[in-house]
């Protein structure tokens, strides 16, 4: 066996001779891993690698020659090392005496293949996701069922609290959102309906986008990108103290004391901040329509009544605390991921509001679709 010049595999006199020669250095590690990869023998046997004729060695050459060597040994053969030169010989009793793992990096693939390749690792990444989240899931159904059959257990305080911080203090920000996309829909609703004398229908285009679409769809994203990074924030900066390992000393169950007042607080505030919502967009909206349309409140408000029935209303807020589960799932999964370094924390509070934005998007998408087959 012959390895492009580089490694010759031989039989000595009842010995396996592994005769070494030209550059062992970084530009011939992966051909040479490979080959060395490939040699194999029988336990007791003897196998002699002989380094006289290397013309170069760097640590990574030192390195393979050394783990050719262990694994060797490890089989139970044994092993001689003859012809290293005396520089050589320095080196390599370096890397003997601090050897580390050195990982060496695959050929790259290209084109097509690459492609390939990096589609099939999302697709694997995407499913082992999604089982995570499934699992997890499972976890918090679990507590709200003990929960639910000895309501003892469920921490008020923290609940509140969280009903609080997500509920109450984004009124701001989510009724200015809100209204600025009403006027916005008004006025470009208006600008296109007056080249075609309907303009009266302005009240149809903003009651529809914002009561069915827009109000919860925006508020469950400001909810993602403020709430959901603070609960993945939050329960990472305890992971990273080691508080969430206290309390599994402590016999507590971090889903119980952490996740579920966090999941519950969400599924509560945020239909209720999808309604206000829905209450400023038809306020922002009405007031461009009176402004650039001359359409009056009152006359705004009866058309609204005549087109905004019950279930124009409630295909909206049903959705709500779904995506507030949504929501609360991937802040709190990400955050009880999140390993010792405030890098991690960082990343995965990143993670989350990508990944809650993306289902909530995905989820909207699927009601819709759910809503217009039924016929609502």
């Amino acid at each position: 066996m012959q390895a492009d010049g580089l490694l010759r595999v031989s039989r000595e006199g009842g010995a396996t001779v592994l005769a070494a020669a030209g550059r062992w250095d970084i530009n011939a590690a992966t051909f040479l891993d490979a080959a060395l990869r490939q040699i194999h023998g029988e336990s007791g046997s003897v196998v002699r690698l002989d380094l006289s004729k290397i013309e170069r060695l760097d640590t990574t050459g030192a390195w393979l020659i050394f783990r050719v060597r262990e694994r060797l040994r490890g089989e139970g053969m044994a092993v001689e090392l003859t012809g290293l030169g005396p520089n050589h010989q320095v080196l390599f009793d370096q890397v003997e005496a601090n050897h580390k793992p050195v990982q060496i990096e695959p050929h790259k693939r290209r084109g097509l293949a690459r492609i390939a390749e990096r589609a099939g690792k999302n697709v694997v990444y995407v499913v082992r996701k999604a089982g995570n989240f499934v699992a997890f899931l499972g976890l918090i159904t679990e507590a709200m069922a003990r929960t639910a059959m000895n309501p003892a257990r469920l921490r008020f305080i923290s609940t509140v609290y969280h009903i609080e911080r997500v509920g109450f203090s984004a009124l701001p920000i989510v009724g200015l959102i809100s209204f600025l996309i009403g006027v916005v829909m008004a006025y470009q609703g208006a600008a296109q309906l007056t080249q075609f004398g309907a303009e009266v229908f302005v009240v149809n285009l903003i009651a529809v986008s914002v009561l069915r679409e827009l109000g919860v769809l925006l508020t469950a994203i400001v909810v993602a990108g403020r709430s959901g990074s603070a609960f993945t924030a939050q329960i990472g900066a305890m992971k990273v103290n080691e508080e969430v390992d206290a309390m599994r000393a402590l016999g507590l169950d971090p889903i119980e004391v952490l996740v579920l007042p966090r999941t519950i607080a969400l599924m509560v505030s945020l239909p209720l901040l999808a309604f206000f919502a829905d209450i400023m967009g038809l306020l922002g909206g009405g007031l461009m329509a009176w402004i650039s349309l001359g359409v009056s409140p009152a006359q705004f408000i009866t058309r609204l009544h005549e087109i905004a029935g019950f279930w124009t209303v409630m295909t909206g807020l049903i959705k709500a605390p779904v995506f507030a589960l949504l929501i609360a799932l991937v802040g709190c999964y990400e955050g009880l991921r999140v390993e010792g370094s405030a890098e991690s924390v960082g990343k995965l509070t990143t993670r989350a509001v990508v990944e809650s934005i993306f289902l909530v998007i995905v989820v909207d998408a699927i009601f819709s679709i759910f809503f217009n087959l039924i016929g609502i």
